[in-house]
């Protein structure tokens, strides 16, 4: 009985956290990275013939979801800056950008509403303030420099959501697995 409860606390205990690691994606962190690893050392720990035991198929389900996730992300966010002629310097400062912006974003001063929407707009705003500064340090006058700030924008804003659904469907794919034992 007092085995049962802990292997049900457990496996609470695991989605809980993987919610909170899958929200990480939102400021720029590699929150869908986190769940995988909770996932794996959840099923190298958890007993095999426990009810709620996670499968290697599913960990590596979890880890081909997240692989997709960041390609999502990157490409979206090289494709938005690259389309509208970025440099390299322009693209990687967008980068830095867009990741100071998402860890401000967390200090939005709108209850609940900003530390969701603060984030992800602010990555996007972050990558929209590098790209321009990349690209004006790289000699490019200013209206040129933000268009490509406005499709690193737009670009890092996609790759983001992309990347956080792909993250929703991890999660689906945890609890389901848990469940299905």
């Amino acid at each position: 009985m007092v085995t049962e409860t802990i292997v049900v606390l457990s496996a609470v205990l695991l989605v809980v956290v993987a919610v909170a690691c899958w929200a990480l994606n939102v400021i720029g962190l590699p929150g869908n990275w986190l769940v995988v690893a909770m996932a794996a050392g959840y099923s190298y720990f958890m007993p095999d013939e426990r009810r709620l035991d996670i499968s290697v198929w599913t960990v590596l389900g979890l880890f081909a979801l997240a692989a997709i996730g960041e390609g999502i992300e990157f490409l979206a966010g090289a494709l938005g800056a690259s389309k509208a002629g970025a440099s390299k310097r322009g693209t990687a400062l967008a980068l830095v950008g867009s990741l100071v912006g998402g860890f401000l974003g967390i200090f939005v001063p709108v209850p609940v509403v900003g530390q969701i929407v603060g984030p992800i707009v602010c990555a996007g705003l972050g990558a929209l303030a590098g790209a321009v500064i990349g690209e004006q340090w790289k000699g490019r006058d200013l209206d040129e420099s933000l268009s490509i700030g406005h499709a690193a924008f737009w670009g890092r804003l996609i790759g983001t959501l992309g990347k956080i659904l792909v993250g929703c469907v991890m999660l689906v794919l945890l609890v389901a697995s848990l469940i299905a034992q």
